[in-house]
């Protein structure tokens, strides 16, 4: 089946200069990146994103996490990506293994590259996508629609003051 997912070098994995690893971890999926760019995560994309986690009372310090606050000024940033394929959620989330690091196998990114800080945070380096319709949602949120080298899902046309550009519908 047909499916896109989004994923997320998170700041800490820039921070360790893992994006080259994690990629080549990626590619084993032979999954086709269809967009890629580097974001400074705002408050506000970084509370969308996380919009899930809103009354836990962990979700500042992961807002905080996502926005590269804890790792320097120079890496608030995380690389996002869209991959495409044949069951892509299900081939990028077994490669970035379990959420938790300590978990998580050896072989997978975040059990490779993953650690819990002293503070209890969970870095582990990567997001993906958990089901097709969180993997649309997050896409969307992350980007527009003229970054994605081919339609994903159906667009329409707006007026921006006096411009027109392609908009998620």
């Amino acid at each position: 089946m047909e499916q896109h997912t989004l994923v997320l070098i998170k700041p800490d994995g820039l921070k360790r200069s893992l994006t080259g690893n994690i990629l080549t971890r990626l590619s084993e999926t032979k999954l086709a990146i269809v967009g890629a760019k580097v974001v400074a995560v705002s408050e506000e994309l970084a509370e969308k994103h996380y919009a899930h986690l809103k009354d836990k009372p962990f979700f500042k310090e992961v807002i905080r996490y996502i926005k590269g606050e804890l790792h320097g000024k120079q890496y608030q940033r995380v690389m996002a990506l869209v991959y495409s394929g044949s069951n892509a959620i299900q081939k990028v989330r077994k490669i970035a293994g379990s959420t938790n690091p300590e978990k998580a196998k050896p072989t997978t990114i975040r059990g490779a590259y993953g650690r819990i800080t002293t503070r209890g945070t969970y870095e582990n380096v990567v997001h993906c996508s958990g089901n097709p319709e969180e993997a649309e949602k997050e896409i969307k949120l992350w980007f527009e629609p003229k970054e994605i080298v081919y339609k994903l899902y159906p667009t329409k046309e707006i007026t921006v003051r006096n411009s027109k550009r392609l908009v998620w519908k």
